[in-house]
């Protein structure tokens, strides 16, 4: 393999670690677009640098760069600037509306900085991808520390969180007037009787609490009151 193919591999791997731990965040936070999708964004952003810079024959050198005859004029960003369009793309497949509220666009913005970072390697500016992506991962982890230790609760938005039971049928009412009475807005509420077993109802609800701590409280105490064979509460924000 002769040096300019190990250059290339350098500033692949190099997108690839980066764009690890950009998605290693996201990952352990359980969002929509975790390490994998952060990695193939990172490295795939590199390699079309990569191509928009070296991939592509001109017809003459002249001041040790390859210019096109015709134009007299060589377009290396061509492809490098499609990148940040096409990102948008990905990025608004992780963005979610759920009536007034709007989830992913954090995850959204990691895509788009994973993007740059992958084109930062490309064009081998390994000091600036290190930077950038030192710098968006304490902004991912360092900043929520900040909000919760020091933004007032009174002023925090809600945290939105959906859970999901299998239970009687009986028990759907008495759930749904828990909830009304003890979460702030209920945004869904949903039940479906089970089609292979007509006495299980599947529940669904979509709602908001101020407060991370009663989360716990109320899938504790939906467990307790529905005898459920099985119960997931997950948190919806980005």
């Amino acid at each position: 393999m002769d040096v300019i193919n190990c250059d290339f591999l350098v500033r692949i791997l190099f997108a690839l670690v980066l764009g690890f731990l950009l998605g290693l965040e996201r990952e352990l936070t359980n969002k929509y677009a975790g390490l994998r999708t952060h990695i193939l964004v990172c490295i795939g952003a590199c390699v079309f640098t990569i191509i928009s810079i070296y991939g592509f024959p001109t017809f003459a050198e002249g001041d040790n760069v390859l210019i096109n005859q015709a134009t007299g004029i060589r377009d290396t960003g061509r492809v490098a600037a499609q990148i940040v369009t096409g990102i948008g793309f990905i990025g608004a497949g992780t963005v979610l509306r759920n009536g007034p509220m709007i989830i992913g666009l954090t995850t959204a913005a990691t895509l788009w900085i994973s993007a740059a970072i992958g084109m930062t390697c490309g064009v081998g500016m390994y000091d600036v991808a290190g930077i950038t992506t030192i710098v968006a991962v304490a902004v991912l982890t360092l900043i929520r520390v900040f909000e919760r230790r020091f933004i007032p609760t009174s002023i925090k938005r809600n945290r939105r969180y959906k859970v999901s039971l299998y239970c009687a049928g009986t028990f759907v009412e008495k759930m749904h007037n828990y909830l009304s009475e003890n979460v702030d807005n209920i945004e869904d509420f949903s039940s479906k009787r089970l089609v292979e077993n007509p006495e299980k109802t599947k529940v669904s609800s979509i709602f908001e609490l101020v407060n991370k701590k009663m989360a716990k409280e109320i899938y504790n105490k939906l467990s307790e009151m529905c005898s459920p064979d099985s119960i997931t509460l997950q948190e919806l924000n980005d």
